[in-house]
This record gives C-alpha cells, structure tokens and sequence, in this order.
C-alpha cells in the first residue's frame, strides 16, 4: 500500500502493453484514466495530479478520518461516490464523473477495494450499498487461482488481492469463502508465500521463470490480507513472538505470522524497510514501513511495530507533508493500530495535516465555528468590560480620585 503502490507504473505497465489484460466481467481497456482539468474537483484529497491515484488516495483519507472519530464533509463523500461506475467499479480517477462508464475508461482492483472499504466505514453503514455494489464487481473478475490482479483478468498479484480480500471483510464477507475455480484469496496469497528458509516472506508474483522473490511491500499487504481484516478495523493483537513456521497445512494465520516474523527481522536492525521498485536506491521506504508497522502489530502485537513505529515518529514528518493525503493516512493507520496517538506522533497531529489537505471534515468544521464562537464571546466580554469599567470610572470619579489613587496603591503592595 506503499502510497499507492507504484499504481502510475502499474497502470502504465498496461497502457504501454507490457501486461495484456485478460478482459474478465465488465468490459475495461488498457487505456489510461482521462486526464484531470487543470482544477482540480473541491470534494477531493490531495493537490497533486489524481490520474492515477485520485480514488485510491481520497479513499485512504477517509478511512484514516473515521478511524480517528473524525466525520468526513459531504463534499468528500460525494466526490467518492460519483466516481463509482454503475456495475460498482472505480477507476483511478475520473475527470468527467457525469459521464457514463464505457469501455474505454481502465476501471482496476485496487481503487475499487479501497473505495469499497472507505464507503462501508461511512455513515454507520449508510453507504454500504454501495460499498457492496464494488464487491460484487470486485468478485466477478476473481480469477481462477482465487486471486485478482491490479487490472481485471491480470493476474494475481499480493498486493492486489490483499486489498480485495480487505474490501469483501469491510463488507461483510470472509474472503476464504469467496472462490472461483474452488480457489479464495487465501489460497492465492499462499501461493506466493516462500518457504522458512528463504525468511517466510511474500512475492509480489511469480518472475518470468516462476520464482518466488521476497517482497517486503507484498508481504505487508499480505500479511493483513490474510488476517481477514479490512482497513477501517484492523486491530493489534496481544504481543506475542513472532517465528516462522512451514508446514503443508499451515493455517492462513500462520503463513501471515511467516510474513510478520520475516518483517521483523528485515527491519531488526534499521528499524525501517527500503524500496522495493526495481531501480530504486537503497534507501528508507517510508509508506512500506508504516505498512509493516499494521501488518506487525495485528499479528505480533504492538511490541512487535515498536521499534519500526518510533522510527517513523522521528523520521516520518518530511516525508508525509511532501507526498500527502495517502502518506498522512498510512501513518494514522499504523500509530491506531499499534497504540500510539495519531493526534501527537512525534509531535506532529497526523489528524489535523490530513484534514488540511481536502474539505474541512464535519467535525473540524463544527469545532472551527464553535471556536470563532468562542472569541466573538470574548470579544463582547472585552467590550461589555470596557463600557462597565467607563461608567464605573464615572461614579467613582464623583467620589474623589483619592479613593482610586489610594486603592491602586493598596493592590501594588499585595
């Protein structure tokens, strides 16, 4: 979930041919989103360029806000539900959402998973309809191996079928009794599980030659897929070690606790994870390691995420103010899940920079009028304080300065 993890060059990946999709359920094409106006919709999160993470990271805000008790402006929630196609999918933006869905627009998993879980969180279930509506897409392009990948008919990735098996929990469902050719999203995530002896890790997919490669952003997300827990819920398990288990039968909670022991190791010493792009320098990957800090706590326990989990509190506030809404939602999903306070991480109120980023949330707005409130209060008092003092002047004046100078010296002695 790596602020939206690679999804440009995911979606690239398929514009430019290197990934054929297979079209699977409703029709979509390997054509990009339409490219967004030069101003940019007010309902939405984020300044930046929404082509191709608009939904995904709008959707990631909104579910950070409610996690955090916060009540979404309408404006946010209607900018998200006029996104959504009328068979319940999303794609990564849409400049033009009073136009129909065709075959041309690129609808993907992922924005669909993330939206289907920020919707079911909204409302006390008010727009469950529709988050329902997306899982129902969602579970006709599962492919045959009980997985999905980024685009429908693709195939299976971790990441990709972690946040789907996310969604259908957030509505509902339990993903290991969703199947297609007999197969779930447990089985296809333990499929690309590796072995104790290559550290128990996830690939993302199988290389050219079917070679399982660790992925510490795949296992991240997998390791909360296969927990069976969506976004807007996922909570901390009591502590308890972490150790890698194989086993031919080994349950969908011990190949996650695989994933998380080797976590916990890769990051034992430097306390963060690096990237994981081809290409990328060998440095600190910010979103990959506040998604570990989640996968962590909710297998291991918050002693597990604490060491990761006071890095980003030191680190982590460059990086989020550069990159936004999705960044500031990843580390307001970690510090909730592994028990530290959002509102003061490392000294910063991850809440309040989220909220600055798109519409005033509800709350905020409330709580902005009751201030002004406040000082137009005080303001009258000032005032009301002022006239009586006048007045009060008067009278005593009629009495004698003497009182006055005599009461001014009384008070100076105290």
């Amino acid at each position: 979930m790596n602020v939206r993890r690679s999804a440009a060059a995911l979606a690239a990946t398929a514009v430019i041919g290197l990934a054929t999709p297979v079209l699977a359920g409703p029709a979509v094409a390997a054509t990009p989103s339409p490219s967004p106006s030069a101003e940019l919709p007010s309902g939405l999160y984020g300044s930046g360029d929404p082509t191709y993470d608009g939904v995904w990271r709008h959707s990631l805000a909104l579910i950070a806000q409610t996690r955090t008790g916060v009540t979404p402006s309408d404006k946010a929630v209607d900018w998200l539900l006029g996104q959504q196609c009328a068979n319940g999918a999303f794609a990564a933006f849409r400049a033009d959402p009073a136009k129909e869905c065709d075959a041309k627009l690129m609808v993907d998993t992922n924005s669909t998973a993330a939206a289907a879980q920020a919707l079911a969180g909204l409302g006390d279930g008010k727009y469950m309809g529709q988050a329902q509506n997306a899982a129902q897409w969602l579970k006709s392009v599962q492919n045959k191996d009980g997985g999905w990948g980024y685009t429908p008919g693709g195939a299976s990735d971790a990441n990709s079928t972690a946040i789907v098996a996310g969604a259908l929990a957030a509505t509902g469902q339990d993903p290991d009794t969703i199947v297609t050719g007999g197969k779930s999203a447990f089985d296809a995530l333990r499929t690309l599980a590796l072995p104790c002896d290559d550290g128990g890790a996830f690939a993302y997919q199988p290389d050219k030659k079917g070679k399982l490669v660790a992925n510490a952003d795949a296992t991240a997300a997998a390791v909360v897929g296969l927990k069976g827990m969506a976004l807007n819920s996922v909570m901390a398990a009591s502590d308890q070690a972490l150790t890698c288990t194989d086993g031919t039968k080994a349950t969908p909670a011990q190949v996650a606790a695989n994933g998380a022991a080797y976590l916990a190791e890769t990051m034992k010493k430097s306390g963060y994870l690096v990237s994981a792009m081809p290409g990328a320098e060998d440095q600190p990957d910010f979103g990959n390691t506040a998604d570990a800090v989640v996968a962590l706590a909710a297998t291991g326990g918050p002693e597990a995420a604490a060491k990761p989990l006071a890095w980003l509190e030191k680190n982590s506030a460059d990086w989020a103010k550069e990159n936004g809404p999705a960044a500031y939602a990843q580390l307001i999903l970690a510090a909730d899940t592994a028990g530290a306070d959002p509102r003061d991480f490392g000294g910063v109120n991850l809440v309040e920079q989220l909220n600055a980023t798109g519409p005033a949330p509800k709350a905020q707005a409330a709580a902005q009028g009751a201030e002004a409130e406040k000082k137009d209060e005080k303001k009258d008092d000032n005032d009301g304080v002022s006239v009586w003092w006048i007045i009060g002047v008067g009278l005593v004046g009629g009495i004698g300065v003497g009182f006055l100078i005599s009461s001014r010296k009384k008070g100076q002695r105290k």
